[in-house]
């Protein structure tokens, strides 16, 4: 009850299906945190600043009051925050992809995308707050998903998804691509026996 509660709680302002809180606009000149990174070299060769996300998200003014507000610990000091690092923008430190979620469903609020600067200070340079969104790196681009609910959906079974992929361009994210998903809904009662499994071809 706890989970459905916090999911609720950005759903006033954002319609179903809607875009919610977004910004897709030039970066800011204004560092969000100091952080104090243990940096890793992955094969690339691009050096990877591991950062305190929490810290990253509760400091910065583009995240909405209520977010940081609600951003607490689910058990011990563990929070429900998601982060990972890539290329993104370019730049000489791998970008960070920041995803908040509630601690009961693990449904996504927030997904925040911060690029390195030269003096250690991390910039927002993506924000999108809205029910069940959730951000990933796929080869160099950012890629948003949100799951798509009408009155009667479950939380765990939503009626389908936006998948919207966007590209660095100079200093901003721009739109590249957006794909809609409808789910089945006829599927899924558990009760289906798989087939046993063939062996592969080959010529």
């Amino acid at each position: 009850m706890a989970g459905l509660a916090a999911f609720g709680l950005l759903t006033v302002s954002c319609s179903t299906g809607g875009t919610g809180t977004r910004d897709e606009g030039p970066a800011g000149t204004q560092p969000v945190a100091q952080v104090t990174p243990s940096a890793t070299t992955p094969p690339t060769g691009k050096s990877v600043q591991r950062v305190d996300a929490v810290q990253l998200v509760k400091q910065d003014p583009k995240v909405s009051e209520r977010v940081r507000t609600d951003l607490k610990p689910c058990t011990g000091d563990e929070y429900p925050v998601d982060a990972s690092y890539g290329t993104l923008t370019g730049g000489s430190s791998a970008d960070v992809v920041v995803n908040v979620m509630t601690c009961g469903d693990s449904v996504g609020v927030g997904t925040y995308v911060y690029r390195a600067r030269s003096n250690g200070t991390y910039q927002n340079v993506f924000t999108t707050e809205q029910p069940a969104v959730y951000g990933t790196i796929d080869r160099g681009d950012l890629v948003v998903t949100t799951q798509v609910y009408e009155k009667k959906d479950a939380v765990a079974y939503p009626s389908g998804d936006e998948v919207v992929t966007y590209r660095w361009a100079g200093n901003r994210f721009d739109e590249h691509d957006r794909v809609h998903n409808d789910f089945n809904r006829a599927v899924g009662n558990g009760e289906a026996e798989f087939p046993e499994p063939a062996e592969p071809t080959t010529n």
